[in-house]
C-alpha cells in the first residue's frame, strides 16, 4: 500500500507540474489543437499535483488515511466517466482519452485493493 501510494504521489506531482509548466505540450505531442484558455488546464494540473501530496501523506499510514485514498479513487472513476460523456457528445477527442490510462485506469485496482483492506481491517471506522 505504501509503495503504491508513493508511486501515485510521485506520478501525480510530476504530471501536475508538467501540465502547469508546459500547458501546451500534451496537445502538441498528441496532435490536438491547443486550448484557448490554458490556465484551466494548468488549474487541473495544480489539483492533480495536490492529490499527489495527499497520496504521499496517506502512504505513511494508508489504513488511517483511507479517506484520501477513497477521494482519489472516486476522482479516478469520475474522470473517465466525464471523458466518456464528453466524447459521446462530441466535446472531447479520442486522443484526450490517452490521459486516462496513466492518470486513472492503472490506479483503479491498487486503490480498490487498499480500500478493500481498510474495510476488512477497520470496517470503515474513521480514526
Amino acid at each position: 500500500m505504501t509503495i503504491t501510494l508513493k508511486a501515485a504521489a510521485l506520478y501525480n506531482i510530476l504530471w501536475g507540474s508538467w501540465v502547469v509548466l508546459f500547458p501546451a505540450h500534451f496537445f502538441t505531442i498528441t496532435g490536438m489543437e491547443p486550448l484557448n484558455h490554458p490556465m484551466i488546464w494548468q488549474g487541473m494540473g495544480m489539483v492533480i499535483g495536490l492529490y499527489g501530496l495527499g497520496y504521499w501523506w496517506a502512504s505513511s499510514d494508508p489504513i488511517r488515511h483511507w479517506p484520501i485514498v477513497a477521494v482519489g479513487l472516486l476522482g479516478k472513476l469520475f474522470g473517465p466517466m466525464g471523458f466518456v460523456f464528453n466524447y459521446l457528445t462530441g466535446q472531447a477527442s479520442a486522443q484526450f482519452g490517452l490521459t486516462l490510462i496513466t492518470n486513472d485506469l492503472i490506479w483503479w485496482v491498487p486503490f480498490f485493493l487498499i480500500l478493500k483492506k481498510v474495510h476488512f481491517t477497520t470496517n470503515w471506522k474513521l480514526k
